[in-house]
């Protein structure tokens, strides 16, 4: 036995983990590198491109996707811990050709510009919309706080969101004096 290999097995270290990912509703069997993250998982191993790298430091949200209905950056979490749970992706949302309510929201209101942080804004309003349907501007600047549009398309993601979920723009506030509906 080579050094190499008795130094592995002394350690009981295993380059490779078997998972079981559960991705937008299917199973897959998968081999990746222990520590790899789940956003290069997503990418470069199950071919799904929508989720975006931004900072790889989890601070923009461009890489957010839930599990198991909340909001994960994908670049800071292992795969490993994300096995065995619900994944959702931006892939996940439509059904078919009927796109998801927060997708035709942000269509509609046109709430991107480059497009590159729209994934994960999306994946943001939509666990903001599972946890409270009816969500008021406070609400929804801190659930939106962590997603950075540097196209500062902002008063047109919150008019989305609005939108998505049947509120009307909130009397006072902040946001509410900025977007109108």
């Amino acid at each position: 036995m080579c050094r190499r290999q008795s130094r592995h097995a002394a350690y009981n270290f295993d380059p490779m983990a078997a998972l079981l990912l559960r991705v937008n509703g299917q199973s897959h069997r998968i081999d990746v590198p222990a520590g790899q993250t789940l956003l290069t998982t997503l990418r470069e191993t199950l071919g799904l491109t929508g989720t975006k790298y931004g900072c790889g430091e989890g601070q923009c949200g461009a890489c957010t996707v839930l599990i198991d209905g909340k909001p994960a950056r994908s670049c800071r979490t292992d795969s490993a811990a994300a096995a065995n749970k619900g994944i959702t992706t931006i892939e996940g949302l439509a059904h078919g050709d009927q796109l998801h309510p927060v997708q035709a929201a942000f269509l509609k209101r046109e709430a991107f510009q480059c497009g590159y942080c729209t994934p994960g804004m999306i994946m943001s309003a939509v666990a903001l919309l599972q946890a409270t349907p009816k969500p008021s501007d406070d609400e929804i600047v801190r659930q939106m706080n962590g997603n950075v549009c540097r196209c500062c398309t902002y008063p047109r993601v919150m008019a989305a969101i609005r939108d998505a979920a049947g509120a009307t723009p909130a009397a006072a506030g902040a946001a509410g004096d900025e977007v109108q509906p």
